[in-house]
């Protein structure tokens, strides 16, 4: 079990910063697993158009997060140079000026309608904005950040919202921190070495997270956690808003649970190791991998390309 009380946020800047978990490192733990490992084959993408691919890669850079806003239905990726909306023809056009760029968000989350949030760094030239950016909200689709909190301290590497609930993982000092007011203060919690968390719809006390141990749960709103018996070396998770929560692997087998993340089925799997995940209202998954993105709309077990 892993156990940590929860402290004021004024001692949030104390310790010494750890390496955070990276996929390279997740998937060098479960390499050994992966040799020899029999079952079916899993149904893979269908192939996109010739370009799209490039496209979307060399103006996003490496993805840290997607998610579909429930405004117009659109999917919204975020990496290394701002924010991005995926097009029905597989381009991608920036939420932001394109001539200013935009930040390097290394976690994000969709927080409603128009409405995003998101941690990381400033765009290269932009040196009036504290460095790490704490916690920063989007309320006009990504075109501009306002600071709500934490500037100059943290780097969240992953977030989840659920209502007012966030919670981030500040992967530099290896901890879990939680907010009951949309990001306004925090309580720190465990100290956890992990690469992605989910929030519970509606139950904010169960949070999951992936580890090279495996799964990872706590009952108790992360202050302790202990290891899902049996679960799967998971990369990332997308909670879905009936209960049930889907998970990857580092190599791109999807799973799902629906028991909050007890027991996992496994389904289908991507053409290529993945840099993120969601689910959306509507029932759809999508997943952004190393060469594109890809869409579920069967609850994982078959995927169609998109870009």
């Amino acid at each position: 079990m892993i156990n940590a009380r929860p402290v004021d946020r004024t001692n949030l800047k104390l310790g010494r910063p750890r390496a955070p978990l990276t996929y390279a490192v997740l998937a060098a733990g479960i390499a050994v697993l992966l040799v020899g490992c029999g079952g079916p084959a899993q149904p893979a993408a269908a192939p996109a158009a010739a370009g799209t691919t490039a496209d979307v890669f060399e103006q996003v850079g490496h993805v840290h997060g997607v998610g579909v806003d429930p405004a117009d239905g659109s999917t919204v990726i975020a990496g290394h140079h701002g924010l991005f909306s995926l097009t029905a023809e597989g381009t991608v056009t920036p939420r932001q000026n394109p001539q200013a760029g935009g930040p390097d968000l290394m976690g994000f989350t969709v927080a409603g309608p128009n409405t995003y949030l998101a941690s990381g760094h400033p765009a290269p030239q932009d040196t009036s904005t504290p460095n790490p950016l704490g916690l920063v909200r989007s309320t006009d689709r990504g075109a501009r950040w306002e600071p709500i909190s934490l500037h100059g301290e943290v780097d969240f590497h992953a977030l989840d919202v659920d209502g007012t609930a966030v919670a981030g993982l500040d992967a530099t000092r290896g901890l879990l921190l939680t907010s009951t007011d949309s990001g306004q203060n925090w309580q720190r919690q465990a100290s956890l070495s992990a690469l992605d968390i989910a929030l519970a719809p509606g139950e904010n006390t169960r949070i999951l997270a992936t580890t090279e141990a495996g799964v990872m749960a706590s009952q108790d709103g992360g202050t302790t956690f202990t290891s899902v018996a049996g679960s799967p070396l998971l990369a990332y998770l997308a909670w879905a808003d009936d209960g049930s929560v889907y998970g990857i692997a580092p190599e791109g087998t999807l799973y799902l649970s629906t028991d909050r993340g007890v027991t996992w089925q496994r389904r289908g799997a991507t053409a290529a190791p993945p840099q993120a995940i969601s689910a959306d209202p509507g029932g759809r998954l999508t997943v952004v991998t190393e060469v594109g993105v890809e869409r579920s709309t069967d609850g994982g077990v078959t995927l169609e390309r998109l870009a």
